[in-house]
């Protein structure tokens, strides 16, 4: 590869060894990764390095003539490949938020690389015949609970893997890995390029009737950044610039233009993913035919809560009904005030958002630029902060000390009775190098070591508007319930009491792990909450009763549109992987059909088109994208004891903490909440909450 030559040039392996950060031990505060010291140079030694010792590691076990056991076989495994996943963990987060040329040649090199030392130790017949040989003896082997569960999930993972794979199919098998390890990149890489590449410039100041003025303050500094567009306003399809202008914008061409722009990504050109999309769909199918599933779905869902296809489509369902309804309720209201603007055709997805502030104000007096100016980001995080200390008695503290990646990433220590159990990164604003969305992540989980807790090191990252020279970044209330929500994912892991690296934290189902980031956005919104941390930027003022008292008012305003395009997506998601034959899938033929099936209006598009939707081609969501719903069934139930008993009562904050928080994957899902709940969950909280009864 090119990158061999251009980011090794000068250097010989045995400098790349000695010099290399990942080769030797870290003696940064609290064993972070020394980010400065890391070059692009360093990943590729040290993915092959740590694969070399992962190989040496696995050998041993097998190698091993004594009779198998928990100890030398399974905890064996668990504590293999420690360099391989340090390297990986800085790698693969550092490429989702600060990307380049150079890291995507790294990605393209080693992805094919780690996906045929998975499929080496997943595939390597005597390793699993060891392991089998401790699950088929496990109820003789006195072990606890938590050792248990992580002998079973190993022989599942083994079996999921391909260990059952038939020999004459493993070759095949591996192929199939190694091309979607390669495809999923590319996916993902050409979403990235086409967000970026794309600009709304705009000269004059007068097409922007509407826009709030911090947003046309920040969209004229967007426009200072690059000569080129020097005193002009620049808009791009990243979400923070994105929905304030579709919101707000009157022109009607200028928010079809922009809307255009975002929908259509990746339908064509260089960055097209149509082709991609077809080839991952199929090769999943074919992969899950090997393991004797009928398709993916039904593969992937087989280890999650729902199990079956079925079950999703049951749940989704009863959501749909219900919000269709709404949806088209609100719909017939946009139209007549399209109609009253003398605009006498149907309603589009680009009037959608504009339609639904302007009744929003008119019907609950809500006005975007009187909201905002209450949620400046400082403000909300601090707020966030005395939520998370009140539920669960932890402080935030920043430490300049710590190193960081970014300028915009701030290193927290997260203090509990005097000891920091957790580091945290908080990366609020967008930048080229940075996909679109919100995550969390880990640079390391949450395990025990030789007796010794080694603490997690946590990584938020969102892409909040960033300040302007005369106002703070200031958020809307849906990305006052981001913040929160991906906070909620932290506490999984900063809160995490497991022994064992591969159960702690997220390392759950997919569709429980929404379970603790949902349910944290209950306090965002609660009015008690909001008087804690919604503070007037300029005043200190708190938020007055009269404000809160509409933004609660509004809780169910446009549920119809919000649950319609959510769940879309979630049975597009579906039918990609419900296929049971191979498919030529043609683009936007089978979007189309797709949606079309179950009623979805023209005027509001599914919240990810198929080119675009990288939670299911190439975020580990495929099959899962119903998690969200599924995972608000459990939230809004969950969150009942708090209505009854208190927003804080300590009892209840501490049974979520023990049975849910602390335990990451060390028993079953629906074990671990009804331990909480006392019960299982019930849809009718959620109908309700969201004013779909």
């Amino acid at each position: 590869m090119v990158i061999a030559t251009v980011v090794f040039s000068g250097c010989n392996k045995k400098a790349q060894t000695v010099d290399n950060p990942f080769m030797q031990e870290w003696d940064t505060p609290y064993g972070v990764p020394p980010f400065e010291k890391i070059k692009v140079e360093h990943y590729l030694p040290a993915f092959e390095e740590g694969m070399k010792q992962h190989d040496a590691e696995i050998k041993a076990i097998v190698e091993n003539t004594e009779a198998p056991t928990f100890d030398n076989t399974i905890l064996a495994l668990e504590n293999s490949g420690d360099l391989l996943n340090k390297v990986s963990l800085v790698f693969f987060n550092l490429s989702e938020c600060m990307n380049s040329p150079e890291m995507e040649a790294v990605a393209e090199d080693v992805f094919p690389k780690l996906s045929q030392h998975s499929d080496n130790i997943s595939l390597n017949a005597d390793l699993f015949k060891k392991v089998k040989a401790v699950y088929d003896q496990r109820e003789s082997l006195k072990l606890n609970p938590e050792q248990m569960r992580l002998l079973e999930e190993t022989y599942k993972g083994f079996v999921r893997g391909g260990a059952n794979i038939a020999p004459e199919n493993q070759e095949r098998f591996r192929a199939i890995n190694k091309e979607l390890s390669s495809l999923t990149l590319k996916y993902g890489n050409n979403v990235l390029k086409a967000t970026n590449d794309y600009k709304l410039v705009v000269d004059n100041v007068e097409d922007l009737a509407g826009m709030p003025e911090d947003q046309l303050a920040a969209a004229l500094e967007a426009g200072n950044e690059d000569e080129a567009t020097k005193g002009k306003y620049v808009f791009t399809v990243h979400v923070p610039s994105m929905e304030p202008f579709l919101m707000n914008c009157s022109n009607r061409e200028l928010r079809k233009e922009l809307w255009t722009a975002y929908s259509s990504r990746c339908t064509s050109g260089e960055t097209d993913n149509s082709e991609i999309i077809n080839k991952i769909a199929n090769l999943r199918l074919e992969r899950a035919k090997m393991f004797g599933y009928p398709s993916h779905a039904a593969y992937v869902l087989d280890d999650c809560m729902a199990k079956t296809p079925e079950a999703v489509d049951s749940l989704l369902m009863q959501v749909w009904n219900p919000a269709l309804a709404k949806a088209k309720e609100e719909a017939a209201a946009y139209q007549k005030m399209m109609k009253a603007d003398g605009i006498n055709e149907a309603l589009q997805p680009y009037d959608w958002r504009y339609y639904s502030e302007k009744l929003r104000k008119e019907k609950y007096d809500l006005k975007d630029e009187i909201v905002r100016p209450y949620f400046s980001l400082d403000n909300v995080r601090e707020g966030l902060f005395m939520v998370c200390n009140k539920l669960y008695g932890i402080t935030m503290r920043e430490n300049k000390n710590i190193p960081t990646y970014h300028p915009d990433a701030t290193p927290y220590e997260v203090v509990e009775n005097g000891e920091v159990i957790a580091i945290v990164y908080m990366d609020f604003f967008p930048r080229e190098s940075k996909r679109s969305g919100a995550w969390m992540t880990n640079f390391r989980e949450q395990y025990v070591k030789d007796g010794k807790n080694v603490i997690p090191v946590v990584s938020l990252v969102f892409n909040f508007t960033k300040a302007t020279k005369d106002k703070p970044s200031m958020l809307n209330f849906d990305e006052v319930e981001t913040m929160f929500h991906e906070f909620g994912h932290g506490l999984h892991s900063i809160l995490s009491k497991c022994t064992y690296r591969s159960l702690s934290g997220t390392s759950v189902s997919r569709d429980f792990v929404e379970l603790p980031s949902q349910f944290l956005e209950h306090w965002a919104r609660d009015p008690q909450v909001m008087k804690m941390y919604a503070k007037h930027y300029e005043t200190n003022e708190i938020i007055p009763d009269s404000l809160i008292a509409k933004i609660s008012a509004a809780a169910t305003y446009g549920q119809g549109f919000i649950n319609t395009e959510l769940l879309a997506a979630s049975f597009l998601d579906m039918d990609y992987y419900k296929i049971t034959e191979p498919t030529d899938i043609k683009l936007p033929d089978f979007e189309d059909q797709a949606l079309s099936k179950i009623g979805l209006i023209p005027s509001i598009i599914s919240r990810y088109k198929s080119t675009y939707f990288q939670h299911v081609f190439s975020g580990g969501y495929d099959a899962g994208y119903y998690s969200y719903t599924w995972a608000a069934v459990l939230d809004n139930d969950a969150f009942e004891p708090f209505k009854t008993n208190g927003i804080f009562d300590p009892a209840t904050a501490k049974s979520f903490r023990t049975n849910i928080l602390e335990r990451g994957n060390t028993e079953e899902p629906m074990t671990l909440y009804k331990r909480y709940r006392g019960q299982e969950p019930s849809i009718e909280p959620l109908l309700t909450n969201r004013g779909l009864k």
